[in-house]
């Protein structure tokens, strides 16, 4: 049984992690900015000790980490920016370092390592580097698009009029992964750290187009829904950041080995994307 602190623990990948730790059976401290949210009462209730961490106080990130096995950590610069990331990412680090961690499992994004010149996904690699630099056991998990982001945002609001809108071409493959996958995958890398440590993996559990996800919307939904490509000059005007992720998405492609990590690591119990569209509730989101 280990002691495993999960930073971003009221958040989708956090939260993720935290479950499955726990249904793993081993002690979750949960580290938040809100210890008092709806969010970490339900990791209480599950069995969590939820602790009050802030990225920005040394002294909090230090008494949250001091007694832990492990790390789970996550960044992120929206809501702040890829500069408050960084920083906030390597305090991270450094904190776990002066805590003399036994491993840190760091979510990243997939393809981050490969120069994509998309502003979150460079954050991310600079604080990959850090933790590589940090001397710490690590290993860094860098997930594909989320499955969860369908279910919210103005690909909803689209959704409530029959659209999937998505800045893609209907044809061009896109691998995507749900939160709970996430949290799955991480718990099997803190547990087996031997196997994992100074390792980085690309994660996703499915590969479609965005015709295909469309339909599968559609059925899960029970509905029907298609895709309208939504002009990349259109997402620029909100965020240069997420116009340069779906450039790279089109042109280059994010591509990762989902056969491969199945046969590898079945016993993450990997999601495709039209099981998880069925566990959504989308007579509650669509109509609500």
């Amino acid at each position: 049984m280990l002691t495993i602190a999960v930073t971003g623990a009221t958040g989708a990948q956090g939260g993720a992690t935290a479950r499955a730790a726990l249904a793993a059976g081993h002690r979750v401290r949960a580290l938040t900015r809100r210890p008092d949210s709806p969010a970490a009462g339900a990791l209480r209730e599950l069995g969590a000790e939820v602790r009050h961490a802030d990225f920005d106080d040394h002294t909090s990130l230090d008494a949250a980490l001091t007694g832990a096995d492990a790390l789970f950590a996550v960044t992120t610069p929206f809501g702040t920016d890829t500069d408050t990331e960084i920083r906030q990412g390597r305090a991270l680090v450094d904190a776990a370092a002066g805590a003399r961690l036994g491993h840190v499992v760091l979510t990243s994004a997939a393809h981050a390592d490969r120069g994509t010149g998309i502003p979150h996904y460079e954050s991310k690699w600079v604080i990959e580097g850090h933790l590589r630099a940090s001397g710490l056991p690590w290993t860094v998990i860098a997930p594909a698009a989320f499955m969860d982001n369908y279910a919210g945002g103005w690909t909803l609001d689209g959704l409530r009029t029959g659209t999937f809108a998505w800045p893609m071409p209907s044809d061009v493959p896109l691998t995507l992964i749900p939160a709970a996958d996430i949290g799955a995958f991480a718990a099997l890398v803190l547990q087996r750290r031997d196997d994992f440590a100074g390792h980085r993996l690309d994660i996703a559990s499915d590969t479609l187009t965005p015709a295909q996800i469309a339909s599968a919307l559609g059925t899960a939904a029970g509905r029907p829904i298609t895709h309208e490509e939504v002009p990349h000059a259109h997402v620029r005007s909100h965020s240069e950041d997420l116009a340069a992720m779906f450039a790279y998405f089109t042109g280059k492609g994010l591509d990762v080995d989902v056969a491969g990590l199945r046969r590898a690591y079945p016993e993450a119990g990997w999601h495709t994307f039209a099981e998880w569209a069925a566990g959504q509730d989308w007579d509650a989101l669509l109509d609500g």
